[in-house]
């Protein structure tokens, strides 16, 4: 992929699939190492240990509209190539994490992307999961939590209702611009 915003998209739809009632996204910068790490927890099914060993391979997936599952082995190449670490734990019931160390000096380091617009449309797109989105730059950053959203909104007011999704691009434009 091109970005990896569309790989967490990807992972997040995995989690969605999964049944999750809650996946968290962070993106967390260590500038002073060069390590940029994206993880996405979720509350879903979970997976044994047999298939969190196949998940890795292309030619795994419990899709059947399809024999391949790309999702998570072009995540893994894309840390791989900087150096990085990744990280896959499931446990039936418990859900799943995957999380990706990418050194971000290196000539083959992926765009992240407009993880923004990501979490925007994750959103956007399953209005009844909730979503906790932080990230971090060195010391400073910013979380997103649509509990907290639906806690305000009191339940009356859908999270993919325009105006709040309007909200919530403008919040998550203020933070950017307060990280920079």
């Amino acid at each position: 992929m091109r970005e990896l915003s569309l790989n967490v998209m990807d992972i997040a739809q995995n989690s969605i699939t999964a049944k999750a009632s809650l996946v968290e996204i962070r993106e967390l910068h260590d500038v002073e190492n060069a390590i940029l790490t994206l993880s996405v927890a979720d509350s879903g099914c979970g997976m044994t240990a047999e298939q969190v060993g196949k998940v890795q391979n292309p030619f795994y997936t419990t899709r059947t509209t399809r024999e391949v599952g790309l999702g998570v082995p072009l995540f893994k190449m894309a840390c791989d190539m900087t150096g990085g670490s990744f990280s896959l734990e499931s446990a039936p019931g418990k859900g799943t994490t995957v999380t990706a160390r990418f050194m971000t000096g290196h000539i083959d380091m992926t765009p992240v992307g407009d993880m923004a617009e990501t979490i925007v449309l994750l959103i956007f797109s399953n209005p009844d999961i909730d979503f906790i989105y932080e990230k971090k730059i060195g010391g400073k950053g910013y979380t997103l939590d649509t509990r907290e959203l639906r806690e305000a909104l009191g339940g009356e007011v859908s999270l993919s209702d325009l105006e709040v999704i309007t909200w919530i691009r403008d919040y998550l434009a203020e933070q950017e611009m307060e990280l920079q």
